[in-house]
Parts: C-alpha cells; sequence; structure tokens
C-alpha cells in the first residue's frame, strides 16, 4: 500500500483512494487496508481540499495516475474526492480506469455548500476546493467506465450541525445528490459521512462493486 508517491511495478489491479473535504488521504487508511486484504494494490491520493480548486486538484489527479504501473486502474471517492476524480477523468481520461465508487460524493450539487456559502465563516470552512458544489456539476465521463453509488442515511457530524439541509442522508450530502446519471448501480447504507469510511459493511460494499460491477443485495 502507497500513502505518497506511486511506484513499482505490479500485476495487481490497483485501487486509488481520494479523501474529501478537510481531510488528509490518511483517513482512507483503514478503508484501504481492508481493500489492500482483497489483493488490490492501493494508493492514497492527497490534495488540498481547501487551498486548490477541484480542476487543479483533479490535474494532480492525472499526474498520479499516470506514474501507477498497473494493468488495470479502480478509484475510490469520498465526497468532494468523488467529485474530483471523476473531474480528472472527464478532463484527462485513463484507459485504464474499470470502475470507480463514490461514497457519499455530492455529484449533483451539495445544499449544505449553498448554506456554508451564504455566510463569511462558511466561505472560510468551503475554500476554494468545494465551491464549484454550489451548482451541480458536470461530470460526465466514459460510458465504459463502470461507476457505482454508495449514500449514507445516517445524519450525524459537523456538516449536520453547520449546515443542517432536509432530507435523506449522511449529514452533510443528501442521498440524492450522489445520484449520478451513468451509475451502473447505487446503494444507502445506515451510516453518516465521515462514519463510513470506517465501516465493515462500506468495505465489503466497496469491494463487491471493484470485482463484479455491482453492490452485494
Amino acid at each position: 500500500m502507497s500513502a505518497g508517491t506511486p511506484g513499482g511495478a505490479s500485476a495487481r489491479e490497483a485501487v486509488v483512494l481520494l479523501h474529501g473535504l478537510w481531510m488528509n488521504r490518511f483517513i482512507m487508511l483503514p478503508l484501504a487496508r481492508r481493500l489492500a486484504a482483497q489483493g488490490y494494490a492501493t494508493h492514497l491520493f492527497g490534495y488540498p481540499s481547501l487551498a486548490r480548486d477541484i480542476d487543479a486538484n483533479a490535474a494532480s489527479l492525472a499526474r498520479f495516475l499516470g506514474a501507477i504501473e498497473a494493468p488495470a486502474l479502480h478509484l475510490v471517492g469520498h465526497s468532494l474526492g468523488g467529485v474530483t476524480l471523476l473531474a480528472s477523468l472527464q478532463a484527462r481520461p485513463d484507459p485504464r480506469v474499470r470502475r470507480v465508487v463514490l461514497l457519499g460524493a455530492p455529484v449533483r450539487g451539495a445544499a449544505a455548500v449553498r448554506r456554508l456559502l451564504a455566510t463569511a465563516w462558511g466561505r472560510a470552512l468551503v475554500g476554494s476546493g468545494a465551491r464549484r458544489l454550489a451548482a451541480p456539476p458536470s461530470l460526465e465521463v466514459d460510458p465504459r467506465i463502470e461507476i457505482g453509488t454508495l449514500a449514507g442515511t445516517r445524519r450525524l457530524g459537523m456538516a449536520a450541525m453547520l449546515a443542517p439541509v432536509a432530507g435523506a442522508g449522511d449529514g452533510a450530502v443528501l442521498v440524492e445528490e450522489t445520484r449520478h446519471p451513468q451509475a451502473r448501480d447505487a446503494i444507502a447504507l445506515r451510516v453518516s459521512h465521515s462514519g463510513m469510511l470506517f465501516s465493515p459493511e462500506v468495505a465489503r460494499q466497496v469491494a463487491h462493486f471493484l470485482q463484479d460491477g455491482r453492490f452485494a443485495r
């Protein structure tokens, strides 16, 4: 498992994991370890979620992917990380990418972000990275890439207190905001926005989608 610059030849399929807003790459370690136990070569991609916008971080991700030696790539993105990876695949496609799992990713925009942007302190919290989420971004990618979306339904966490929004969701992102038009499968679990990264069931579902292109039912 790599937590920094990728390198080294590997015949195994690789999984690249992206964190969300306010986080760093190490938050993805529990999920990465569970995927590594399934035989995947895992890589953690870190990016400045507050200081740089999505397009700049997407460009950095494309360079990161290009340095990984693997016959096939899968991507797993949490929250803003899911939007960032889709922006990267849209602007700089990598033909090795086969499957993508989006974890609580607001691919249809985020009502919570819109609420935060309405205040000065909220704009500081959002930074440059997530401002694009105020409106639904255009995130269509190569249709050959199989996308799975996983949403949480446990309303818990800081975002739920700072910018509460009505509707079923994980405390930060509504279930309906996670629906990608190209998704091959979608599932909702009783987990919170951050809690999903530590959930054994979420890890099981991610591994199932990476293996079969669908979630376990």
